[in-house]
């Protein structure tokens, strides 16, 4: 991935930051040394509804400390952005979470 300069800290979680949606499982993205950052924010984007903010911060913690928790939810949709993330060759993992 490209080096960037280091994103806004976030200033408020996102809603789906806690298991208040019927969650207790999350999607973790891992670095890889092909795609993009841009190819990677815009995967975010389109598999968890984040907006560009969240992505830009996101993939930056991705390349800085080799994975990031990206979306948290019901296992089914962990499921779903998980596979719609890795189509495009990043390795995801979904985890229960603790």
């Amino acid at each position: 991935m490209a080096i960037v300069a280091p994103p806004r800290e976030r200033t408020q979680p996102r809603p789906d930051d806690t298991t208040t949606r019927g969650g207790g499982w999350h999607v973790v993205a891992f670095n890889n040394d092909y795609n993009t950052f841009a190819e990677v924010i815009e995967i975010l984007i389109v598999a968890t509804g984040c907006t560009r903010e969240e992505a830009e911060i996101e993939t930056w913690e991705i390349d800085r400390f080799g994975s990031c928790v990206v979306h948290r939810a019901d296992r089914a949709e962990c499921e779903r952005v998980a596979e719609i993330i890795s189509s495009i060759g990043v390795k995801t993992e979904v985890e229960k979470e603790e």
